[in-house]
């Protein structure tokens, strides 16, 4: 059994499944925003594949912050990661679109998200920004791992360059989303996706290409796509699907 298929109302991560610790923001959500009743099924998970069915005692809502706010209401179970491992990186984009990259991302099963460096990038995380965007990514992270009731939480990745993510996936290689690529496939499951401007001729060379369908996409649709296909392959369920690529193009299908 997953903590999707468990049918709890909610999921929280805790440092310690036996201390079963709630978060403050946590511990407001549930007896808030949610307003479980107590008795009601949480579950609680270290983000490390391991995770246990638990009770809402309701002692938050009362007021009573000394009080657990979860009681175990089963054993610790394991959750085995499945593999091949995907990862998606991506270059940002203006606004808060990175943000929804990788809530969307999370919610699709990726298990590595790397916010990318690119020659032709529009958007530049240096310094301080860059700490403030990252942190700010992996709550999101987090917080759809909760939502979608996931027991590993998604590795979020600082700024990389293509070369140190590829050491990073290495033996496997890394492939690069392009119009004209091949079909996508688990023996190549990391995959990165462009800035709105395509790649660079200097970055595309040496590396496999993968298409993710014969349209030019969007840099943050191109990266969803990747994960959503990357993951459904690997669960079988969809099958791969020759002659994708539709024959050779300049153009980046990640704009």
């Amino acid at each position: 059994m997953t903590p999707a298929a468990l049918g709890a109302v909610a999921q929280v991560f805790v440092p310690d499944l036996d201390g079963l610790v709630v978060s403050p923001d946590d511990e407001r959500h549930l007896a808030s925003v949610l307003r479980l009743r107590p008795g009601e099924t949480v579950v609680a998970s270290d983000g490390a594949g391991r995770w246990r069915a638990c009770q809402f005692t309701g002692t938050a809502a009362r007021g009573a912050p000394h009080s657990p706010v979860l009681e175990p209401d089963g054993p610790v179970m394991t959750s085995t990661r499945v593999e091949p491992e995907v990862t998606v990186a991506f270059v940002p984009v203006k606004g808060e679109r990175p943000e929804w990259v990788v809530q969307k991302l999370t919610e699709s099963g990726v298990d590595r998200i790397v916010v990318l460096e690119s020659l032709r990038a529009v958007v530049r995380w240096e310094g301080e920004r860059r700490v403030r965007a990252l942190e700010r990514l992996r709550r999101v992270a987090r917080e759809a791992a909760a939502q979608s009731r996931r027991s590993w939480l998604p590795d979020v990745v600082g700024v990389a360059g293509l070369d140190d993510l590829s050491r990073r996936v290495a033996p496997l290689p890394l492939a690069l989303a392009q119009l004209g690529g091949e079909p996508p496939s688990v023996s190549t499951p990391a995959v990165a996706v462009g800035p709105e401007g395509g790649w660079d001729s200097s970055e595309i060379n040496g590396h496999p290409l993968v298409a993710l369908g014969p349209n030019v996409l969007r840099a943050e649709t191109a990266a969803v796509s990747a994960g959503l296909l990357l993951c459904a392959l690997r669960q079988g369920l969809v099958a791969p699907s020759p002659g994708l690529g539709h024959g050779r193009s300049p153009g980046s299908d990640n704009r």
